[in-house]
């Protein structure tokens, strides 16, 4: 398996250009939780909790985190316990409600994303391995960890495999 920071350093060599980082901030916490709004229902009551594919998707997604990274494993932990939980509440609604939510979010939020792999000029990351659908939002989360001045040495050594992000993109604007 893959570290932390080949897996970061890898999904970052498709996220250089400052507008496509942006769009993760809004796109992938869309996929997430249209992904868990939608896997959220049927569920089976075990005692007071649900069980159902959102659930177990979230359990498998935090143990990947976990042995990556501790600290960035409880993080994606939390981040995907808050999603199962406004997840299952908009899935006890009615049927439309559930769908076109989880639908709209999921839709949206990958629109959301191509718009900014066009600003890229590159391909998602998730096109030439699809561990990267796993280690996009946690890319979200080490971007915010950085922003707050948490985790340099990890950003250092990205940075030294894919260079800084762009400050000007080489596409017009």
């Amino acid at each position: 398996m893959k570290t932390l920071t080949e897996q970061l350093t890898q999904y970052a060599a498709y996220h250089r250009d400052p507008r496509n980082i942006a769009t993760h901030f809004v796109g992938i916490p869309m996929i997430v939780l249209g992904v868990t709004t939608l896997l959220s229902a049927p569920s089976l009551m075990v005692g007071p909790l649900p069980v159902n594919l959102a659930l177990l998707l979230a359990l498998a997604s935090s143990l990947f985190y976990f042995r990556l990274d501790m600290r960035f494993g409880m993080v994606m932990a939390v981040v995907l316990g808050a999603s199962l939980a406004v997840g299952q509440w908009i899935a006890a609604q009615n049927t439309a409600i559930w769908l076109m939510t989880g639908g709209g979010l999921f839709v949206a939020g990958w629109a959301i994303q191509f718009l900014g792999h066009y600003y890229e000029g590159k391909k998602p990351a998730f096109v030439d391995d699809v561990v990267g659908l796993l280690v996009g939002p946690l890319f979200v989360v080490a971007e915010v960890a950085f922003a707050l001045k948490m985790r340099l040495e990890l950003q250092s050594a990205i940075e030294a495999g894919v260079g800084p992000v762009r400050v000007r993109s080489t596409l017009a604007a």
